[in-house]
């Protein structure tokens, strides 16, 4: 499997401000990667430094093997991108900016109306066609932000936080028409406040902060390194929590009658916490598990970040 995305060494400055700091990150051809990280982090940057909007001051990237500074023009036909913000002609019918997107990538008038019909249909809005941008509701104009991206037939797609501000409907058909997009094969590269919808979606998520690569893995693997709590019933509850001579567990306690120990990858440490209260004459009545979230586990990595960096 090719490369989608090369960046190497990026760094980025404006004025004082270093937005990518020799950030380095890799994307494979048909992945579903997202870019997660606070405000600031540098995910626009990074977004802005691939179409084009933003020439890095130094470092290399590549889109398809397209470097893009040196074949921008390849590089821009290859991807297709919703931005956070609307940027969106307010004087022509949502068809004809459609239109005039595909045109801009080299299909004919008869193909790129044709394409345009497509988008509005994917995204659920054919019958808005005549509508101006300005008419639509807010959920309309984040679909009408995806049909654009999708009208040129983009081998990567760029979403810059897609479902921020719609209600919880909308976010799940917009991830099942993405979902769809990369079940066909399109690359996607995704930056999202929602921890839900990364978990979701991607095959491996980068954890972004002060310009830098915090974490890059898959979704499963990071809640893994995240602190899970078992919850465990006591027949007859001690007042004071028993103790475990266990790798990995971090706390014992109790919570009123039940007994609660947070351990890291806990899941895998049950069948021997039940062996040792067994051997010290516990009855366990019942057991829960609760999972880190994937958002437990990025506030503590940029956490550990910000504390590094001072």
């Amino acid at each position: 499997m090719g490369e989608a995305i090369a960046i190497s060494d990026l760094d980025k400055s404006y004025g004082d401000v270093q937005a990518l700091d020799g950030l380095s990150l890799s994307v494979d051809d048909g992945e579903f990667f997202g870019l997660l990280g606070p405000n600031g982090a540098g995910k626009t940057t990074i977004i802005n430094t691939l179409v084009g909007l933003v020439r890095a001051d130094s470092g290399e990237a590549s889109v398809f093997g397209y470097d893009v500074v040196e074949d921008y023009r390849e590089v821009r036909d290859r991807i297709g991108l919703a931005p956070q913000e609307y940027n969106v002609d307010r004087f022509f019918p949502i068809r004809e900016v459609l239109e005039h997107k595909a045109g801009y990538h080299g299909y004919g008038r008869e193909t790129a109306s044709s394409r345009a019909r497509e988008a509005l249909e994917i995204v659920g809005i054919a019958e808005k066609a005549e509508a101006r941008f300005h008419q639509l509701s807010g959920g309309m104009k984040r679909r009408f932000m995806l049909a654009r991206a999708l009208v040129s037939g983009p081998e990567l797609l760029i979403l810059d936080e897609p479902t921020a501000g719609v209600d919880v409907q909308l976010r799940h058909d917009l991830w099942e028409i993405i979902e769809q997009m990369n079940d066909a094969g399109t690359t996607i590269l995704l930056t999202t406040h929602y921890i839900e919808e990364a978990e979701r979606l991607c095959d491996r998520v980068a954890i972004i902060d002060q310009g830098r690569n915090v974490e890059v893995s898959t979704p499963d693997e990071l809640t893994e390194r995240g602190t899970d709590t078992l919850d465990i019933g006591l027949a007859d509850p001690p007042a004071t929590a028993p103790a475990f001579d266990l790798p990995g567990v971090v706390e014992a306690s109790m919570d009123g009658d039940r007994l609660l120990v947070t351990a890291r990858g806990g899941s895998k440490l049950v069948p021997t916490v039940l062996r040792d209260l067994e051997a010290d004459g516990y009855e366990v009545s019942d057991l829960d598990i609760r999972r880190a979230s994937l958002e437990e586990v990025f506030v503590d990595l940029t956490r550990t970040e910000e504390v590094a960096s001072s």
